[in-house]
């Protein structure tokens, strides 16, 4: 397998615009611990002792797509139900995403529970319809994607089998989109594929793809004839298989080599909504200009840190490339996915919490003093590199949290930052005085300086003790403030308001 087109620019994932229509489904997971059986049948009891609802079906697409920063049109037919509001007040709270909710009255919203114990799913309960929409609102529905098309580079079809999709729409939707010359994902639903003839990818799962081609799909070799059965009944320009642990295989129409891309998942914690990062990163990836194989491969990478996530979790730009970072020696092993996916040496230094923990561990092993700081570093400038090179000065390895995009626009306004989180963490990894990058989204860092448990903690000396966030807790258990001097003048704020004077 050779898959060396060149390296992966992850910020041009953010400058096309995608069209995703779909079932959108609200799933809430119940969190809790069992601590003994019930008195009324065999069944364990549940303590619940967390709740959280987040979008499901089509709207974990959408998340995932809001996660790579890439604007999406997001089209979909909801009820009036409290479940259907509570949908809708999740749409308009991601970025990026422009939501263009129809609501037909009496429709029932999709839920799907899931009560969770150490980390497993015991149960899963489904409130949902397959109703078919109103005629007049799959007129509405073809009427504003047709009208969306125009501005977008790329649609993907979500289909959860909740009524949104009959023939006659898909049919509409994927000739509109081939007439706009947009490449067309489609996650699939049932097995009878002729409803998505002419789209370009459709990307079925293991047991959909054998279900749909009626043959067994047990190894690569039976997986590509599978496929080409799929391709040369319904006219796909190509098939992307996921098949869980066995990674996933992309087989074109055109009689190109098909390509087996194996898991990268190191650990596997929850699956709910994998298929829907895939299909996200795939169409981004398209519209931002990659060809399937590269997009494909990068899709199956983040699949496999979404696994190791709970709930329908989705992946952030600057994470991507924390695990990119994480596997660099590894892939080092492997040119032609080293290649595909466009390792660089700095990213090495950026790390997801997760990954960064491990790291401590290893650095304080070796008896190594970690320090710690923090900022948005929107415009890196001298004052910055100066309270960087002192905070060095103080420890063995210091770690830099990078507020994320979100989070310097609650703090800073909208019209920040100028640079997005991956380009600020590149220009942070490129400095010889840093040795971790990590970003965070919450308004402060205190979570994180909770779990890194730096030796150090720094800022510059405009902060008094009191206002250091962290401050308290590092000097709990022993550890060291250090106020770095500041170089006068140096603001990112005061250098925007030179250029705008």
């Amino acid at each position: 397998m050779n898959m060396a087109t060149g390296k992966i620019d992850l910020s041009s994932l953010s400058r096309g615009r995608l069209l995703c229509v779909g079932d959108v489904i609200l799933d809430r997971f119940v969190t809790g611990g069992v601590e003994r059986v019930s008195r009324e049948a065999p069944i364990p009891v549940l303590r619940v002792t967390d709740e959280t609802a987040m979008l499901g079906g089509a709207g974990n697409v959408a998340r995932n797509l809001s996660a790579l920063g890439a604007p999406t049109d997001f089209l979909c037919v909801i009820g009036d139900d409290d479940i259907s509001a509570e949908i809708a007040a999740l749409l308009v709270q991601e970025d990026h995403l422009t939501p263009h909710i129809l609501t037909q009255k009496k429709r029932p919203g999709t839920l799907k529970i899931r009560y969770v114990c150490n980390k497993q799913q015991m149960l899963r309960v489904d409130q949902e319809s397959d109703i078919p929409i109103k005629r007049h609102m799959a007129q509405k529905l073809l009427e504003k994607a047709i009208s969306l098309m125009p501005g977008c580079g790329g649609l993907i079809i979500s289909d959860y089998g909740n009524g949104l999709f009959s023939p006659e729409v898909l049919a509409v939707l994927i000739a509109k989109g081939r007439e706009n010359g947009l490449p067309i994902v489609v996650d699939p639903r049932g097995v009878d594929y002729a409803i998505y003839a002419g789209a370009d990818i459709i990307k079925p799962n293991r047991d959909e793809l054998a279900a749909a081609s009626g043959l067994p799909v047990d190894d690569d070799e039976s997986v590509v004839v599978a496929a080409r059965r799929l391709i040369d009944d319904f006219d796909f320009r190509a098939v992307l298989a996921t098949r869980g642990a066995q990674g996933a295989t992309v087989v074109r129409a055109d009689g190109t080599t098909p390509v087996h891309l194996r898991s990268s998942a190191r650990d596997i914690f929850d699956v709910s909504g994998a298929g829907d990062t895939v299909v996200a990163v795939v169409a981004a990836g398209l519209v931002a200009g990659f060809d399937l194989e590269k997009a494909a491969s990068l899709a199956n990478m983040v699949a496999g840190m979404v696994v190791a996530k709970a709930g329908t979790a989705v992946v952030t730009i600057s994470e991507i490339q924390a695990e990119m970072a994480r596997t660099y020696s590894e892939v080092v092993e492997n040119k032609d996915h080293q290649d595909a996916l466009g390792y660089e040496n700095d990213h090495e230094k950026i790390f997801s919490r997760d990954d960064l923990l491990i790291q401590i561990q290893k650095w304080q092993q070796q008896g190594l003093r970690i320090g710690f700081t923090n900022g948005c570093f929107d415009l890196l400038h001298p004052g910055h590199v100066s309270l960087l090179r002192q905070a060095r000065g103080v420890c063995d390895r210091l770690i830099v949290g990078l507020n994320s995009d979100q989070s310097v626009q609650r703090l800073k306004g909208k019209k920040r930052p100028i640079q997005a989180e991956s380009d600020r963490a590149d220009i942070l990894a490129a400095l010889s005085v840093v040795d971790a990058v990590v970003v965070f989204d919450e308004d402060t860092p205190l979570a994180l300086i909770e779990s890194v448990r730096p030796d150090v903690l720094i800022k510059g000396k405009d902060y008094t003790l009191a206002q250091m966030v962290g401050a308290d807790h590092v000097q709990s258990y022993g550890g060291e403030i250090f106020l770095a001097d500041l170089q006068p003048g140096h603001s990112t704020t005061k250098t925007l308001s030179r250029l705008a004077s």
